[in-house]
């Protein structure tokens, strides 16, 4: 079960998670939108700056491990494996982090997005880090 807990800071000497993709179709039911998936790899104890994507509705699935999460002006809560979270276009994503110092985290983030924000912004579009920390790299 999800728990709530104190909110976090975002730690930019934390190290950032990777990301890959591992699927991107067209729908074919939706006109210029596009479903894709992304595998994020947090190290233990890494954390992303917070941000938002794209215009994207996103859904998130912890495949392995634990984390920190918080959206917009909600309570920041612990979520493990299994357990998963849902993102409307513009939320803002103010805490994504690890939260064990030793395992990794890896979390499956589904996004539909509109096509063309992947064509003409490639992957890096999907992950618009507050200005605060445009300093900080995300590794696709």
């Amino acid at each position: 079960m999800v728990q709530q807990v104190a909110d976090i800071a975002y730690d930019r000497t934390k190290p950032a998670p990777k990301i890959e993709l591992v699927y991107q179709w067209p729908l074919k039911n939706v006109p210029n939108f596009s479903v894709l998936a992304l595998r994020v790899s947090f190290p233990p104890g890494g954390s992303s700056p917070p941000h938002r994507h794209g215009g994207a509705s996103v859904a998130a699935t912890i495949i392995k491990g634990t984390a920190y999460n918080k959206m917009n002006n909600d309570p920041t809560r612990l979520f493990s494996e299994g357990e998963a979270w849902y993102e409307a276009p513009g939320c803002h994503h103010k805490t994504s982090e690890n939260a064990s110092q030793t395992e990794e985290l890896i979390l499956l983030a589904t996004f539909v997005v509109e096509t063309k924000v992947v064509d003409e912004g490639g992957m890096g579009a999907l992950v618009q880090v507050d200005e605060e920390y445009k300093d900080v790299v995300i590794h696709f």
